[in-house]
């Protein structure tokens, strides 16, 4: 090798390192984009921990409260009396709803937020999100969005994750659409089939219980409407009022513990 063959291999190289960095520069900007760009006070708020971006699992409040939600993915058997339950208890939830179940249910969709219900975005196809591309993602829970929106009018603005899968990509793609991603502290693995007691017992008597904790259901499982009663009972028996997870939440001014819980800036 020639001496301009070797300093024109040492000037490619040296390219070949800036145009990566640049890539990676711009891939950072994009993710800091993506947390900021939901709110308006974005120089106040954080999702992002170590360089991670995460979703809401519990809110920090003084207040002794805590939501009820419920993932709406398949079946309707039981939407009736958990929609009664809840209306009985004067109780609201967030049912986070995917594209499918939509199309199959809109008069249980319009019944939720009739009732006063939050209504939440579950992606279209309830797909791990972490394996798709960006633009897939973004196409996953705009189009539940959509769906939602020209059925109610209702435009969603919070979002989980299938599964509670989640990565960098993930969350960004969900706050450059406009949504809060919301996860959980406390699960009653419903979804189990183990019957009420269980149910009962992974939430009522969870050590992960707090003020601010959102409680993960299942719109569709075995028993939990039946379990529900004493689910709504013995959270309010400790003391704790159930919300919306629209409620709980801050909207704005607040950053994230490496648990996902929110707290608001002082």
């Amino acid at each position: 090798m020639n001496e301009g063959q070797a300093g024109e291999e040492n000037r490619s190289e040296r390219i070949a390192k800036w145009a990566s960095a640049f890539v990676f520069l711009l891939a950072a900007l994009a993710i800091m984009r993506g947390v900021m760009l939901r709110l308006p006070g974005s120089i106040t708020v954080s999702s992002s921990v170590n360089g991670q971006l995460l979703p809401i699992s519990s809110v920090e409040t003084e207040k002794k409260q805590v939501a009820l939600t419920f993932d709406a993915v398949e079946g309707n058997g039981d939407t009736a009396q958990i929609l009664e339950t809840l209306k009985r208890h004067d109780v609201h939830a967030t049912f986070f709803l995917t594209g499918g179940w939509v199309e199959a249910y809109p008069d249980e969709v319009k019944a939720l937020l009739n009732a006063g219900h939050d209504l939440g975005n579950g992606s279209d196809s309830h797909r791990s999100m972490p394996q798709l591309t960006a633009e897939q993602c973004m196409e996953e829970i705009q189009q539940a969005h959509t769906k939602v929106q020209e059925l109610t009018g209702y435009d969603m603005f919070l979002f989980r994750p299938p599964y509670g899968d989640y990565d960098n990509q993930v969350i960004s793609s969900a706050a450059q659409s406009g949504y809060y991603s919301i996860l959980w502290d406390v699960d009653s693995l419903d979804w189990k089939d183990y019957g009420i007691e269980s149910i009962l017992n992974n939430v009522l008597k969870s050590g992960n219980l707090q003020n601010g904790s959102i409680i993960r259901c299942q719109n569709g499982a075995k028993y939990t409407a039946d379990a529900l009663e004493k689910l709504i009972d013995g959270l309010e028996k400790q003391g704790y009022e159930i919300v919306p997870v629209s409620q709980l939440i801050y909207k704005e001014k607040y950053h994230l513990d490496r648990e996902g819980r929110q707290m608001g800036n002082k």
